[in-house]
């Protein structure tokens, strides 16, 4: 397998930390950015959007954090990710979603580029932009697992898609400066992860 990433894009610090934990031998190859955008034209032919992450595997080519995570939690069924229970299942994609699908696009690198650059905001600006919309999903999120988390995953008593989605979203607050003080369980639950082999060699660049 190849994974196409970058050291800055916490969508393809999800699939590392899915790769790690499931054992997967993978080839990492890092496209160039530059500026906020691709500085690598021959990368649109991998992926044409021209995002990062994407795993080359089995002759094909997957695009997209969960799709890639749901596509290796069938293949290496150990460790599991995603519960099988259909209840189980929905909440942990749920949690999941709030971070992938909320949080995270609205303060990813092409957006804070254009609001520096066509908005004209310094990076004071930029970053409490970037609060404001990751304040706002983890409000959701905390009420969400301040009631069912063991104080070391976001559901039931393993890590899943969840933890693995929740990690590096942790690391852009703290380097924006959101203060984690309002999002207690989000806080003891990443730095418990934050301790795992696995997760520790995914936010290695």
């Amino acid at each position: 397998m190849k994974l196409y990433s970058h050291p800055r894009s916490s969508a393809a610090h999800r699939v590392r930390i899915a790769l790690n934990l499931k054992g997967c031998d993978y080839e990492r190859v890092d496209v160039p950015f530059r500026d906020g955008s691709l500085d690598a034209p021959e990368y649109r032919r991998v992926n044409p959007q021209g995002f990062v992450p994407a795993l080359e595997t089995d002759g094909r080519v997957l695009t997209q954090s969960l799709a890639i995570i749901e596509y290796l939690d069938r293949r290496f069924p150990e460790p599991r990710l995603i519960p099988d229970d259909p209840l189980d299942r929905a909440e942990v994609q749920a949690l999941a979603q709030i971070v992938a699908c909320d949080i995270h696009p609205p303060n990813n690198l092409r957006v804070r580029v254009h609001l520096h650059r066509e908005l004209g905001l310094d990076q004071a600006g930029v970053d409490a932009w970037c609060r404001r919309w990751i304040a706002a999903g983890f409000d959701a999120l905390e009420a969400r697992i301040a009631g069912s988390s063991d104080g070391r995953h976001c559901f039931g008593g393993s890590v899943t898609i969840a933890d693995v989605c929740l990690v590096p979203q942790v690391q852009n607050a703290r380097a924006v400066g959101l203060d984690l003080g309002p999002y207690p369980t989000i806080a003891h639950v990443a730095a418990w992860l934050e301790t795992l082999d696995a997760f520790a060699a995914a936010a290695q660049a």
